[in-house]
């Protein structure tokens, strides 16, 4: 599994509203037509005015790889460019395990950070 974690810095928050909110139906795109894509959320920071928070979540490589391929990328990407932001930053993890962060009673499971 593949998580990406980005942040989009806007001038103002007028534009990173616009941006949110146009991007909208192209996330929604993403998320039904792109297999692998588990998740794809573009969203406002609540705490940095102008800044955008990106979250996805992809099966693997091959189905991050078609992502840069796909018509939605490209909507997205020229979407972003036309609004011209003033800051980006990016990165991708490569999970090798996953597990709950609480156990079935709401407890946090620290067993989650222990090694092996």
């Amino acid at each position: 599994m593949i998580i990406i974690a980005a942040t989009l810095d806007f001038a103002d928050q007028a534009t990173c509203d616009t941006v949110v909110r146009d991007s909208a139906p192209i996330q929604q795109a993403t998320r039904d037509d792109e297999p692998g894509c588990r998740a794809y959320c573009f969203a406002t920071d609540p705490c940095v005015p102008g800044r955008i928070q990106v979250y996805e979540l992809w099966d693997d490589s091959e189905s991050l790889a078609a992502h840069f391929r796909h018509p939605n990328y490209l909507a997205m990407r020229d979407l972003i460019r036309s609004h011209q932001p003033t800051g980006a930053a990016n990165r991708a993890y490569l999970v090798e395990r996953d597990e709950p962060v609480y156990g079935p009673n709401g407890e946090f499971r620290d067993a989650f950070f222990a090694e092996g």
